[in-house]
């Protein structure tokens, strides 16, 4: 893949749904180094602020929406040479439920970006969503087909479970380790993750958007990593110094656990999620990957380090 069959972005005006979280602002730095000029869509604009460090004065603008309607989304995109989607939510609420934020805007977005003519579409979905019984899962690959259903030419992401400094995994575990006696091994701790790093993701979205072959296609991202919740506790371990035991849960037992967790207003783990913990996270043989995006995948080695620092036990 030489560069000149990339297509440019400089200039370009990419709207990016989902901008301020993890990923979203990750790909918006990514973007912003590639020189196009972003609107990212939030609720709150002051929650956007942040993002101007990563370009040049004006390159980023807060576009505001209350995500409710259709219409919403659609004058949100009135303007655009390209979309991203990056929403997602990993908690159904009644206010932010699954079938809305994972079905209704990635098919709300397709109308819109067919309707006003974008050049190019990239949607955020996640891996194993075409195997898993979750309804977190099943949203996921009911938004997808929507998308590809109303803009045919949308490319499709999946990535595994993202690390990277502002993650809600490596760190909501390090954070464990630093107070519990012991970490839960739900069904033995044997479920596999190929966990890819936040930049790899970022730039996947851009190379997505900049090459015209990656159209109409769906990739699935995972780093070199494969490795079960056992051995991702014990390389939390193994970068912070902290030592915590580990206790195996079976899978009946976990749910009764997510059963009364579920009354609290966030809670720790969902029988949603133990669904779909018994479905192995990793990247299917024959799927295209960030390879096939010219993106050589980080290991993990080289990027824990550098945040799990502050969780560093020192004897």
């Amino acid at each position: 893949m030489s560069v000149s069959s990339l297509i440019t972005l400089k200039d370009q005006v990419v709207t990016v749904f989902g901008g301020t979280g993890f990923i979203g602002s990750a790909v918006v730095a990514e973007l912003m180094q590639a020189g196009a000029r972003v609107r990212v869509v939030t609720r709150q604009p002051q929650a956007a602020y942040f993002l101007r460090q990563y370009g040049n004065a004006g390159q980023v603008v807060a576009v505001p929406s209350v995500f409710k309607t259709a219409h919403d989304l659609a004058e949100a995109i009135k303007g655009s040479h390209m979309v991203v989607n990056c929403t997602g939510v990993l908690l159904d609420k009644k206010k932010v439920s699954f079938s809305h934020v994972h079905t209704d805007y990635p098919h709300w977005i397709a109308q819109a970006c067919r309707k006003y003519g974008v050049a190019r579409f990239v949607h955020l979905s996640a891996l194993a969503v075409d195997r898993s019984k979750s309804e977190y899962a099943i949203s996921k690959l009911s938004g997808e087909r929507l998308a590809m259903q109303d803009y045919p030419s949308v490319t499709i992401l999946r990535p595994s479970v993202v690390f990277g400094a502002g993650d809600n995994f490596i760190n909501k575990f390090a954070s464990l380790a630093r107070v519990l006696p012991f970490l839960p091994l739900f069904g033995g701790g044997k479920s596999k993750f190929q966990p890819v790093y936040v930049g790899d993701v970022a730039k996947a979205v851009v190379k997505a958007l900049q090459m015209p072959a990656s159209q109409g296609k769906i990739y699935e991202l995972g780093g070199p990593d494969i490795l079960t919740f056992k051995q991702i506790y014990k390389k939390i371990f193994e970068h912070t110094g902290l030592r915590c035991g580990m206790i195996s849960i079976p899978w009946w037992i976990a749910r009764i656990k997510a059963f009364f967790f579920s009354i609290l207003p966030t809670p720790p783990i969902t029988n949603d999620q133990i669904t779909s913990l018994q479905t192995d996270n990793v990247v299917q043989s024959g799927a295209l990957t960030l390879r096939d995006l010219g993106i050589d995948a980080t290991v993990m080695d080289a990027v824990l380090p550098r945040y799990l620092s502050r969780f560093h036990y020192k004897r």
